[in-house]
């Protein structure tokens, strides 16, 4: 798994609790599976269909650096299935894990799922290249 990009936690992402809000963390996994998704597809004609099992391990803090790992699980024929770790880039303590992320390549006209031409193998030459 590569850990692609990190966020600062500040006031504004925090809960009740004065930890980081789960909303906002799933927003910030979404973002960062599509962009993973678009790169490895090499399209941004892509919609999330579903979220999996998400599990909240541990809280993250105010002034947390949290960083995002991002790794294919499965390539169908018009869809991606991503899984997605969260944890603090401090501590290397997992914060959340996202699983069975997937995203489906749309036709930007019809919005209806078209075929991306990729398979698993294809996808992990682009990643360990």
């Amino acid at each position: 798994m590569r850990f692609l990009s990190r966020r600062l936690i500040l006031p504004n992402d925090l809960n009740y609790a004065n930890s980081l809000f789960g909303g906002r963390a799933l927003a910030w996994i979404d973002e960062e599976a599509a962009i993973y998704a678009i790169c490895q597809l090499e399209t941004n004609c892509l919609v999330t269909k579903h979220i999996g099992a998400i599990h909240f391990e541990s809280p993250a803090q105010q002034g947390d650096i949290v960083e995002f790992g991002l790794s294919t699980k499965a390539v169908g024929n018009t869809s991606i299935t991503i899984t997605c770790i969260m944890r603090n880039k401090v501590t290397k303590k997992t914060i959340c894990l996202a699983d069975d992320i997937v995203f489906v390549q749309v036709d930007p006209e019809s919005k209806q799922p078209i075929p991306h031409g990729k398979t698993l193998a294809s996808l992990t030459e682009i990643i360990e290249g």
